[in-house]
């Protein structure tokens, strides 16, 4: 029997899932596995290319995993760096086109990834190329009912150069989106990417609501004596990414920030970067962060006596 509460939930709670195989499980056999945690959403996701995938195949593979218990697939996932010319950088560019044409089959409107970057070069310098590639993307998503959402990620960039990704500043948001100015392409956001910036992610998540359109269960934890003793450009880090519960963040925050503006979708986990729950721990890590982000909802959906 499907689950009620899991099918009145406004904003579930989920994890990110590998597209292809992983070990010796495919996609389809992890969620499976995993699903009895209580995950009431998977993100898929690709890296680079999407190889030889049958799509039609995998959706069934996975529609059969999910069964009748009301988890869905919340968003399909390209990443890697559409607007160059490499090999692999005109895989990510089709994937993308090909993830738009196929999202329906897992009953998700979003696709979600990089916005690519021009290589070495500056934030403005990409965004006539950004604008070349995703203008028609963005008309390709809309003829199909789907969104697009660029993670908030700077995979190592800056606002000078990089290799990745071009949506990770507020100020790069407002070039893209002036550049695109499509409704349907929006924000894959995450507060860790904020934090390690050192940029308070609560403001921007007020101000930049209306173009979020999937969220990434991510946390940070800052360790701000070694910001005051040795800076942010030494040799000691003082940023960790972290998964959801512990990490430096207020998830009922977010989470009450994100009811008020009337966001509804999914917070999707987005493990193994955990510097202390990995390998072994990576799904006790996992499994935490999903029911600290579910007590941070205000647990499950309780129906108003009627």
């Amino acid at each position: 029997m499907k689950s009620k509460s899991i099918s009145s939930e406004k904003i579930r709670i989920g994890t990110l899932v590998k597209g292809t195989p992983e070990g010796n499980l495919s996609p389809a056999q992890y969620i499976a596995q995993i699903l009895p945690h209580g995950f009431e959403s998977f993100s898929l996701m690709f890296w680079q290319t999407l190889g030889d995938t049958d799509f039609k195949r995998l959706a069934g593979e996975v529609k059969e995993a999910l069964g009748n218990s009301g988890a869905v697939i919340s968003s399909l996932g390209m990443f890697g760096n559409p607007l160059e010319t490499q090999p692999l950088d005109r895989e990510t560019a089709d994937g993308f086109t090909t993830l738009i044409d196929h999202a329906h089959l897992f009953g998700t409107d979003i696709v979600c990834g990089f916005a690519g970057r021009l290589r070495g070069k500056s934030i403005p310098d990409s965004i006539p190329r950004f604008k070349e590639v995703f203008t028609p993307l963005a008309q390709r998503a809309a003829d199909r009912g789907v969104r697009i959402a660029f993670e908030n990620c700077s995979m190592g960039g800056n606002w000078q150069s990089g290799d990745w990704n071009i949506a990770h500043n507020p100020t790069a948001w407002e070039l893209m989106f002036d550049a695109v100015p499509a409704d349907n392409i929006g924000l894959e956001w995450e507060p860790c990417h904020q934090m390690v910036e050192l940029i308070d992610p609560m403001p921007q998540l007020r101000h930049w609501w209306p173009k979020i359109f999937h969220v990434h269960g991510k946390d940070a934890t800052i360790h701000w004596d070694v910001v005051r003793e040795y800076g942010i450009g030494g040799a000691k880090p003082f940023a960790f990414h972290r998964t959801p519960g512990f990490g430096d963040s207020n998830w009922t925050d977010i989470i009450s920030e994100l009811r008020r503006h009337g966001y509804t979708g999914a917070i999707d986990i987005e493990g193994w970067h955990d510097p202390v729950y990995r390998g072994d721990l990576e799904m006790t890590g996992q499994v935490h962060g999903l029911n600290y982000l579910k007590r941070c909802r205000g647990g499950d959906y309780i129906p108003n006596p009627a």
